[in-house]
């Protein structure tokens, strides 16, 4: 029950890890409250654009009034990108960094108030290992969660005064939904062994192995962290390609 007591607000917990969250912290004794574009199967499930400051404030003061402040925020709503830099729009662009660096802004500064009021608070941003390290083909993915690492360092520093502590998770290969379709669907019949042959474990991770490190940053249990970035990737990222 490291959760005990917290009320736990995960943006994108409808599916993946953000929904392996949701649960996680269910089991650790949390109040869950769950926001998406799609509806949510846990918690308080409240549907909302997170790139829209109106809406997040609502989402945010509905949570509040059901089920508390928000002692912990999990920022886990993203999007992939596939962008020729030449050719990506501006309005691409936008519509990627809205919800992969803008809404976790949004979604802090809401919350804040809240947390500052409480003299605690724990913050948890659901980055990626493109963050440090990534391929081409994907632009500009990279970029935002770079951003989003970086975001997590300043927001660790301006509110360490208060109790609030941030940290930034950066998964690899993780079996959602998603990465099993590409997997299955993918047109070489080795591309499962070969991708799971470039981790160090030999396997890639689930989405629930990524929640269980999500909500141990969030407990007290991790009471001295904060700013840091912890990759949760099977030691993908220590190999030399």
């Amino acid at each position: 029950m490291r959760l005990d007591g917290e009320v736990l607000l995960v943006t994108g917990g409808a599916r993946g890890i953000g929904a392996a969250v949701a649960q996680v912290a269910a089991r650790e004794g949390a109040a869950v409250a769950v926001l998406d574009v799609l509806p949510a199967a846990y918690g308080l499930a409240i549907e909302a654009d997170i790139t829209s400051a109106d809406a997040v404030g609502a989402a945010v003061a509905r949570v509040e009034r059901e089920l508390g402040p928000v002692t912990v925020l999990v920022n886990n709503a993203g999007r992939n990108a596939y962008f020729d830099p030449a050719e990506m729009s501006e309005a691409d662009w936008d519509a990627l960094f809205a919800v992969d660096l803008k809404a976790a802004w949004l979604m802090t500064r809401a919350v804040l108030p809240g947390m500052k009021a409480g003299g605690r608070g724990s913050i948890v941003n659901v980055a990626s290992l493109h963050a440090r390290l990534t391929t081409a083909g994907m632009f500009p993915y990279a970029a935002a969660k770079s951003g989003l690492v970086g975001l997590t360092r300043s927001l660790a520093l301006d509110l360490g005064p208060y109790g609030i502590r941030v940290n930034a998770v950066s998964p690899g290969w993780t079996a959602t939904r998603l990465v099993e379709d590409y997997l299955d669907g993918h047109p070489d019949p080795g591309a499962r062994e070969r991708v799971e042959g470039l981790h160090p474990m030999g396997r890639i991770g689930t989405p629930h192995q990524v929640a269980e490190v999500v909500c141990f940053l969030a407990s007290d249990a991790a009471a001295f962290v904060t700013g840091a970035e912890w990759a949760v990737d099977g030691g993908l990222g220590a190999r030399f390609a």
